[in-house]
């Protein structure tokens, strides 16, 4: 059945927030501190939601959006270590029509023709902790966990100790190879540290939910020790950055790293068209029951390995990839009561409260409620028994009530936020009810400012939500700049022994205070302005006080206004998010106040140089050797701006056959035009 898509832009953008938020807070709970609190099918659902309405209202997709984002920031006693190449993650499938998508969407970036093979790679997808391993001159010297993608944190010595990792590598291996896979524990493993861990503590014993949990929390011990009595596994499915090439396919590379010792799934093939690797799909799901290890479905990898370099990645995702996931699974529970939650923007979140149920190896206690129309389509009430599904290990939905015609009065909705007494209301065309009280509302203040603090935001070690609500319920800091002026004298009482503490602290501020531009404007707290959007406007506009000051002005000047727009990825809904914040007075008072303490640095795009960084090129025509997405890609990574149209600030039209009035503009103002080959030259020099 086709999902229903939101009727209005206001109410996709509430969705998307509301998703950000909900998909943000679940990748924290699974990849930072293992415990989920939904099932894999709940949060793949989450995500694929916000995928559609994306893909519906793209103009509305935000810059802290879960479509680009991969992990969570690594956080706590093990050292950060930033990874040599990105530690992607998979798009997800759900359907037979999915994978067919997806091998078409390769055929039309790669420009093949109908009838060129598209070989294919499938295996499992272990449900484990993916772990990067760098072999030099055939030795380990370092250990990874994924965390965000970028930086993860460093667990050599705790790898060490896993028998299927081997300390050197077999064979002729390049002389720098990084492999990457899954640290997993087995079934029958987990079972049994279950067991011993309740007979050595007795009742009240603390046992790990499922065998991911049991994993990652065994390998991020500080104690290798700890790890060592663990019985953790390994298996390899690719790698990272390695000196030399592997092989020239997906699979002659596994069977390769296999020989150096490291192990690869028995259930990896090479398919030769999409009708082979669904039929390994299902083969796999069959057996999935009997397998020695959890797993919660199969990817495809194109085989090729060039055309994998020639597709590259969107965001967090490469496009030569991607997960087919089993269905979700699903349990019945009671729903004890509703509860409201006010969020940093004044929304009103119903989150139902339920009696325990285990869902795909989770006990789930929670599940979002989303908002008023959401309750009155299920027609939910404290008292009603409800099915839950978990259609991505994040947070659990409530998909059917089973007792709705059972006579109970009806929940109603809050007319007042809980929080502060203001009224709550929705704006026109608005499905979401906010609390009026703005910065009155304590809910909100506190929410903005552990927002600021997060590990995506500014990332400020040993500063947590609970300090955060303990100092704003004593006095200390009432705003983000009032962070910055914490003092030693004022925080060290608050603790015995707390000169020591307070001194970290405070140390841990004074690292941010000339922090990363995207971590900052993100950190605000703008409304549709997450870390992607924060990106495309620094892009743009190069400082967060230049975004400021044409946001300012965007309030009367329509050319100001204009110009954000432009902005690719923007749009008028976050450019009308911009202009209504620097509107307010009080916003732009905090923002001074904050920009009188730190001084965020300059954007710094991660590109290579070229002829074209920092120029803005527009493409023209029809290229004949690459899709227009292909060359937009390679345009990006030099460094420059693509634009869909010539102006006076063009620099470079690329052009192909059949290129018009580009082309035409581009000669009356004496831009530069080269054709296809040119371009691939400048792409060959650039490295």
């Amino acid at each position: 059945m086709t999902p229903t898509l939101p009727a209005t832009a206001d109410e996709a953008a509430a969705e998307l927030e509301r998703l950000a938020a909900e998909i943000g807070r679940h990748n924290r709970l699974y990849h930072t501190d293992d415990a989920p609190e939904i099932s894999d099918a709940d949060y793949d659902a989450l995500v694929r939601r916000n995928a559609v309405i994306e893909a519906a209202f793209p103009d509305l997709i935000r810059a802290d959006t879960p479509s680009r984002q991969v992990g969570a920031a690594p956080a706590g006693h093990l050292a950060k270590v930033r990874h040599a190449r990105p530690m992607l993650s998979l798009d997800n499938a759900f359907a037979d029509e999915d994978v067919a998508e997806f091998v078409g969407r390769v055929r039309r970036f790669l420009k093949l023709a109908e009838d060129e093979p598209v070989a294919l790679t499938a295996e499992p997808k272990i449900d484990g902790l993916s772990c990067s391993l760098r072999y030099e001159q055939g030795r380990l010297v370092q250990a990874l966990t994924r965390g965000d993608g970028t930086t993860g944190e460093d667990v050599t010595e705790n790898v060490r100790t896993i028998a299927d990792i081997p300390q050197a590598l077999a064979g002729d291996a390049p002389a720098v190879m990084e492999i990457r896979g899954e640290v997993y524990m087995a079934k029958d493993a987990f079972a049994a540290l279950n067991a011993r861990l309740l007979a050595e503590d007795g009742e009240g014993a603390r046992q790990f939910a499922n065998p991911r949990n049991a994993a990652a929390g065994s390998l991020r011990q500080k104690d290798p020790g700890v790890t060592a009595g663990r019985p953790l596994r390994f298996l390899a499915h690719g790698w990272g950055e390695t000196s030399a090439p592997v092989a020239d396919g997906q699979f002659d590379a596994m069977a390769r790293i296999a020989g150096w010792g490291l192990p690869v799934s028995d259930l990896l093939v090479r398919c030769a068209a999409v009708d082979d690797a669904l039929a390994q799909y299902r083969r796999i799901e069959a057996e999935r029951a009997d397998l020695p290890f959890d797993i919660d479905g199969v990817v495809y990898k194109v085989d090729r390995i060039d055309w994998q370099s020639r597709l590259g990645s969107v965001g967090r995702t490469p496009r030569w990839g991607l997960a087919h996931k089993f269905p979700a699974e699903r349990a019945q529970t009671d729903l004890e009561r509703i509860d409201i939650q006010v969020g940093r923007t004044g929304k009103l979140t119903p989150v139902a409260r339920l009696h325990p149920v285990t869902v795909g190896g989770v006990v789930v206690t929670n599940a979002t409620l989303h908002n008023a129309d959401e309750i009155a389509r299920l027609g939910v009430r404290p008292g009603d028994r409800v099915v839950l599904q978990r259609a991505g290990d994040v947070i659990p939905q409530i998909v059917e009530n089973l007792t709705r015609d059972e006579a109970r009065e009806p929940w109603t909705f809050p007319t007042h936020c809980p929080e502060c007494g203001s009224e709550a209301l929705a704006e026109e065309g608005e499905v979401d009810i906010r609390c009026t009280g703005g910065l009155i509302c304590p809910a909100q203040r506190v929410e903005r400012l552990r927002h600021f603090v997060s590990r995506g935001a500014m990332d400020i070690a040993g500063l947590g939500a609970k300090q955060i609500e303990d100092f704003f319920r004593d006095g200390l800091i009432g705003s983000p700049a009032d962070i910055f002026r914490l003092s030693e004298e004022r925080l060290a009482p608050r603790k015995k022994d707390g000169r020591v503490w307070a001194a970290n602290l405070l140390r841990a501020i004074e690292e941010k205070r000339a922090p990363d531009p995207v971590r900052f404007l993100f950190g605000i707290g703008i409304r549709h302005v997450g870390s992607i959007t924060a990106r495309d406007l620094l892009k743009a506009f190069g400082t967060v006080e230049r975004i400021a000051a044409v946001a300012e002005a965007a309030g009367d000047d329509p050319a100001a206004r204009a110009e954000i727009e432009a902005v690719e990825g923007v749009g008028p809904i976050v450019a009308e998010a911009l202009v209504d914040f620097f509107a307010e007075e009080h916003n732009r008072d905090a923002w001074r106040d904050l920009l009188s303490e730190i001084h965020p640095l300059p954007f710094a795009a991660e590109t290579r140089a070229s002829e074209v960084s920092g120029k803005a090129v527009v493409f023209t025509g029809t290229l004949e050797t690459m899709s227009r997405d292909e060359a937009k890609a390679q345009a990006e990574g030099l460094g420059a701006r693509v634009s869909g149209s010539v102006s006076a600030k063009t620099d470079l039209v690329v052009a192909g056959p059949g290129a018009g009035s580009k082309l035409k503009k581009a000669a009356e103002l004496g831009v530069r035009v080269i054709d296809e080959a040119e371009w691939a030259g400048i792409v060959a020099a650039s490295g």
